[in-house]
């Protein structure tokens, strides 16, 4: 079954908080959800293989590492994972970036695509899909799926706050992809939203009901 790695740093549960206050405006929202975006990349792409070179300091040379192997990808889920890229390419900008576009039919809670436009090297790349919240964990599933379906083979799920109900869809469907998270909450609502969470990600960040 998939690894759930709750990346607990001091740092990272500290801007949660905010995050999670009503009391916090979209700019403020928008600053807090990148900056911990950029934090989860650091522990998220901790298993990067690296390789040994030889570069020429001001006094003589030296062996050093750099990144081997696949390259990144992110790809985020339309329309709040678009907050988490900001911060993530900070960290790795050569990263190229897909999207996905979902929405959750309000009566069967199910994923609708109605948009998916990717790296063509989507082989090649070793993919982070973003998502803020893994909710019903409907529209996770669907985006690793839409991946597979293309080739990919080397994906992880990078969300802010889980719900169990949506760890275990993810885990059931594609019990390969890791799953990293900032916090499990308690559970979902009658109307598919994570309690206690921070309500509607795409509407807090972009200021829209």
């Amino acid at each position: 079954m998939s690894n759930v790695y709750v990346l607990d740093h001091p740092l990272i549960q500290h801007k949660l908080t905010y995050i999670r206050s009503q009391e916090t405006g979209p700019k403020e929202f928008r600053e807090l959800v990148e900056e911990v975006a950029m934090l989860m990349t650091y522990e998220v792409t901790r298993d990067l293989p690296l390789e040994e070179v030889t570069v020429q300091t001001p006094l003589t040379q030296a062996n050093c590492k750099v990144i081997a192997g696949r390259k990144i990808g992110f790809v985020p889920i339309l329309r709040a994972g678009l907050g988490m890229v900001g911060g993530m390419l900070k960290l790795i900008p050569a990263a190229k970036v897909g999207h996905i576009g979902l929405y959750r039919d309000p009566d069967t809670l199910e994923p609708v695509e109605y948009y998916c436009k990717l790296p063509t090297d989507l082989t090649e790349r070793e993919l982070i899909v973003i998502d803020p919240m893994l909710a019903t964990g409907g529209s996770a599933a669907a985006g690793i799926k839409f991946l597979k379906d293309r080739g990919a083979s080397h994906i992880k799920l990078m969300c802010l706050i889980a719900a169990p109900e949506g760890i275990q869809r993810v885990q059931e469907e594609h019990p390969d992809v890791d799953i990293y998270v900032a916090a499990v909450d308690e559970r979902l609502n009658d109307h598919g939203y994570i309690i206690p969470g921070l309500g509607d990600a795409g509407d807090r960040l972009f200021g829209t009901k």
